[in-house]
C-alpha cells in the first residue's frame, strides 16, 4: 500500500510574528503553535529557538491534547509592539507522508466526530455516501475524497476567513488551503473515515499550509498490521509527502491556530508575518 522511502531531508523553518498596537496594551496572554512537533512519523525536530522582543514577557513551552508544541506567552504590558521570532531544524527520514500511530489511537472518537468547522450538511453527506459506495477500501476512499474536494473548490484568497466552515466554503466554491482541508474532513467524517487537520509548511510557498491525514490500516508486505495516518493535500490533489513539514495536528484549524491571544486595551493589534522554509545541511543556525 505504501511507496518506497525517499532519501533523508532536512529543513530550516524561520518565522517572525509582529503585533503593532495603536496604544499601549496590558495583560497580554498569547498562544503560539508554530514550532513543529518533537516527532511526527518519520519527521523529527532536532533543535529550535524562540525570542521575544518589544516587551518584557515570559514564555512557557507546553503541549496540548494532541501532543503539539505550544508556547504560552505572558506580558504585563506592551507599549507599541511585540515580536516573536522562531526557528526550528527538522529532519524527515522519507517523503511518504505516513505516520505510524500508537495502538490505542482508536480510543479517540474525536477523529470521527464533526466539529463546528467540519460539520457536513445533506449535500456533503450524499457525496460521502456516493464516494463510499464506489470505493474499494479506505485508501481508495481517501483518494476520492481528496480529488472530489479539489474539483469542487477553486483557490482564492480573501473570500473566507478562519471562522468559515466547510459547508459555507463549499457553497461559495472558493477558499484557501484550510477551507479545502475542512471540506475534505467533512467528507471523511460523513463517510466514517477517521481523519485529522494538519498545519504546516510546504517548500516553495511563503505562508503556512494545511492538509489532511486519514487514518487507515497498513497491511504492506513485511509489516504487521498497524494503524497509520496518511497525508493528503486536497489543495493540490495529491499525497502530501516530500517537501511538507508538519507543525501540528488537531480536529480543525481552531485547534492549531498558529497565533492567538487576548489583551486589555483599545483597538486591535495589527499582525505582520514573515516565514521561510528552506532545505539545509547545517546542524543548526549559526554553525
Amino acid at each position: 500500500m505504501l511507496a518506497e522511502a525517499d532519501q533523508d531531508e532536512r529543513y530550516l523553518l524561520e518565522q517572525q510574528f509582529r503585533y503593532t498596537y495603536a496604544s499601549p496594551v496590558r495583560s497580554l496572554r498569547h498562544r503560539l503553535v508554530v514550532v513543529p512537533r518533537a516527532v511526527h512519523g518519520t519527521q523529527q525536530r532536532f533543535d529550535h529557538g524562540l525570542s521575544v522582543t518589544g516587551g518584557a514577557a515570559r514564555a512557557k513551552p507546553t503541549s496540548d491534547a494532541f501532543a503539539n508544541h505550544v508556547v504560552e506567552i505572558r506580558a504585563t504590558g506592551v507599549e507599541e509592539w511585540i515580536q516573536f521570532d522562531t526557528w526550528a531544524l527538522v529532519g524527515v527520514q522519507d517523503g511518504r507522508g505516513v505516520s505510524e500511530l500508537p495502538p490505542n489511537w482508536a480510543g479517540r472518537g474525536d477523529l470521527l466526530a464533526p466539529t463546528p468547522l467540519t460539520h457536513p450538511d445533506a449535500g456533503l453527506a450524499e457525496a460521502a455516501a456516493h464516494l463510499s459506495a464506489i470505493s474499494s477500501g479506505p485508501m481508495d476512499l481517501a483518494e476520492r475524497a481528496c480529488s472530489w474536494t479539489y474539483q469542487a473548490m477553486s483557490y482564492e484568497y480573501g473570500i473566507t476567513d478562519v471562522h468559515t466552515d466547510a459547508v459555507t466554503a463549499l457553497t461559495e466554491g472558493r477558499g484557501v488551503c484550510q477551507d479545502y482541508a475542512h471540506v475534505m474532513l467533512a467528507l471523511c467524517h460523513a463517510a466514517r473515515l477517521p481523519a485529522r487537520y494538519v498545519s504546516g509548511h510546504l517548500v516553495g510557498e511563503g505562508g503556512s499550509h494545511a492538509w489532511v491525514e486519514v487514518i487507515v490500516q497498513d497491511q504492506s508486505p513485511g509489516y504487521e498490521t498497524r494503524w497509520v495516518a496518511v497525508a493528503f493535500d486536497p489543495t493540490h490533489n495529491r499525497r502530501a509527502g516530500r517537501g511538507y513539514v508538519t507543525v501540528a495536528v488537531g480536529r480543525d484549524y481552531s485547534d492549531v491556530a498558529p497565533t492567538s491571544g487576548t489583551f486589555e486595551g483599545t483597538g486591535p493589534g495589527v499582525l505582520s508575518v514573515r516565514k521561510r522554509l528552506s532545505p539545509t545541511e547545517a546542524p543548526h543556525p549559526g554553525t
